[in-house]
């Protein structure tokens, strides 16, 4: 399949036809900028700017702008561009091979948000699997996790303890459902927290439409574009722009990001009901932190159980752990008798990355 040109003047060949580089022990390591494979001369999600970046998803911890160059996959395009603005981005489908200086990369689906993925590296008869941000939970809105056999897994562990086991997707919609009702026979507006990317989608496709209008913070409604222009399905939803009557508003569901909490906007909603949608949730106290009326356990992350079954599926004896619950993971992982290390990054520890572009 021809790799797809970049907007900008730089040529994508040129970077795939590198020499290659003499083989290291590790085909992947922690530098200052961020996670570096030499023999791609290449870096994985970095912090820093450099020449060339390959990011797994658009979540603003991950892709940062900066870079000269970007290499993703083609169902994060438009989020990224949306993001990032008008940067010299290539695509490849997933599954789709490329040789990078002397390795050979691929993605494949990684089940976090749209377009997100694992990084697949091959050099010298070794694979690495860099898996950015994943779950294992169904999800509408974004192609399921793959699970991709390889020597060295990377993993992130943000909820990597065996108090987070998540209950079946559906449950939840369930309970979002007969919340929002509730409040809609009452008169009053459901103000729902979510994060502006890949929560709020994966909310949207899940919850029952019928039950009253949906109205979405800017923040959102920018991300649903882009949903929709990649060919998911999501509900109708408006804008407060659109100027919904009063009697729409107190039968609305209204989703936005937590950074809405307190501000003016929420004003023109009246009385409402709030609630916030994160694996949070799961801990005691946390939604009286957040000062919210209703708590739903849902995250775009793997739980306790997933993330074991996905390091399982992996077939690696080597594991790297990024970020979250980390300790806890490599010493659970070594009593399995995994090699199991920490690659100390600055990937957000946070439930669905970070919120601002």
């Amino acid at each position: 399949m021809p790799i797809r040109r970049p907007r900008a003047p730089f040529s994508f060949s040129t970077w795939l036809r590198r020499p290659a580089v003499t083989p290291r022990t590790d085909l992947v390591r922690l530098t200052e900028r961020g996670l570096y494979c030499e023999a791609a001369d290449s870096y994985i999600d970095p912090w820093r700017p450099v020449d060339r970046a390959i990011i797994t998803h658009a979540h603003a911890d991950h892709a940062r702008r900066g870079h000269a160059h970007y290499l993703a996959t083609r169902d994060a395009e438009q989020v990224l561009r949306i993001r990032l603005g008008d940067v010299s981005l290539q695509c490849l489908a997933y599954g789709e091979s490329v040789t990078v200086g002397s390795v050979r990369l691929s993605f494949h689906p990684a089940g976090h948000v749209l377009g997100s993925a694992q990084v697949r590296l091959e050099h010298a008869g070794e694979v690495w699997v860099l898996s950015g941000d994943y779950k294992v939970a169904p999800d509408a809105t974004c192609a399921p996790f793959e699970p991709v056999a390889a020597h060295t897994f990377v993993t992130e562990s943000t909820f990597g303890l065996p108090i987070y086991r998540w209950r079946p997707p559906g449950d939840i919609f369930a309970q979002v459902n007969e919340w929002w009702a509730a409040n809609a026979a009452a008169g009053r507006a459901s103000v729902l927290y979510a994060y502006s990317f890949g929560k709020a989608q994966r909310i949207l496709a899940g919850v029952e439409a019928s039950i009253g209008p949906i109205v979405c913070h800017g923040a959102v409604e920018a991300l649903n574009d882009a949903y929709r222009g990649s060919g998911v399905t999501l509900p109708p939803t408006l804008r407060v722009s659109d100027r919904p009557g009063s009697e729409d508003l107190r039968r609305a569901l209204v989703l936005a990001p937590p950074s809405a909490q307190g501000t003016p906007w929420l004003r023109r909603f009246g009385e409402f009901s709030d609630a916030f949608a994160s694996g949070w949730m799961q801990l005691r106290g946390a939604r009286r932190r957040r000062s919210v009326d209703r708590g739903f356990v849902l995250s775009d992350h793997a739980d306790w159980p997933g993330l074991q079954s996905a390091i399982a599926a992996s077939g690696a004896s080597r594991v790297f752990v990024t970020h979250g619950q980390v300790p806890v993971m490599v010493r659970w992982l070594t009593e399995q008798g995994l090699e199991a290390r920490a690659f100390e990054t600055e990937f957000g520890g946070g439930d669905d990355g970070a919120e601002v572009p």
